[in-house]
């Protein structure tokens, strides 16, 4: 780290860039390491992990989640459907929502991409010191709570 860059990482607002900066060449960096024949989208995927956590939910519950408007939302499922990824029937109690269930093709998709993307990270965390992983493992629970408020 360069002077110039420690000295900004001391205030919040330099730490906000840093954090921001690393989080995002990160999670471009996990994003390459996807299954190669994967040709399913970041949404459809993140859409796909909500699905296989929280079950059966409605489309403008997927897009609250997601935080991406309902149209966009309506049209990633309308690509996980078509692939045989997930299900989408229309609610019992609410006749203008629909219901988007993960289906077992896209359960397997998933979880082996999830497999892929861990095993390179397991791999890049062995690396490290022990002191590097336990400053990671205290830092996880902090940038989770920062992405989810």
């Amino acid at each position: 780290m360069t002077p110039s860059v420690q000295a900004a990482s001391r205030t919040d607002t330099g730490l906000a860039s840093e954090l921001r900066l690393s989080v995002m060449r990160f999670s471009r960096r996990l994003r390459s390491e996807r299954e190669p024949d994967n040709t399913l989208s970041v949404a459809a995927l993140s859409a796909l992990g909500i699905l296989f956590r929280e079950g059966e939910c409605t489309v403008g519950a997927l897009a609250a989640h997601e935080r991406v408007q309902p149209p966009s939302m309506t049209r990633t499922v309308a690509s996980l459907v078509e692939e045989g990824y997930a299900t989408r029937r229309p609610s019992e109690t609410d006749g203008r929502a629909w219901l988007v269930a993960l289906t077992e093709q896209g359960r397997e998709v998933l979880l082996a991409d999830r497999r892929r993307r861990d095993a390179w990270l397991a791999q890049r965390l062995r690396e490290l010191t022990p002191d590097e992983r336990a400053l990671l493992r205290q830092a996880a629970p902090l940038i989770q709570r920062l992405a989810t408020s």
